[in-house]
């Protein structure tokens, strides 16, 4: 196997965590959870670059409403209740 392969394999791991769906099995459901965890850690890289200096509070709080829209409509779309 080609260590190069695996290393970006484990970064790419490290960078963009995952974790299992144990709720109720439905695609939608499976769907809308992995579009929650993209935005729970989209969030997180927001807050680190605001807490960092590299963003101001108003740039992140507008980043973060962007993508909160984002994940409502996808919510609506997918129909999850």
């Amino acid at each position: 196997m080609n260590p190069k392969s695996d290393f970006l394999s484990e970064m790419y791991d490290f960078l963009y965590p995952r974790s299992s769906y144990y709720g109720q099995f439905k695609p939608e459901y499976l769907v809308f959870n992995a579009n929650l965890q993209e935005f729970s850690q989209r969030v997180n890289y927001i807050c680190n670059l605001q807490t960092g200096g590299k963003l101001s509070p108003e740039e992140a709080y507008k980043e973060i409403h962007i993508l909160w829209k984002q994940l409502k409509r996808a919510k609506k779309a997918l129909e999850v209740v």
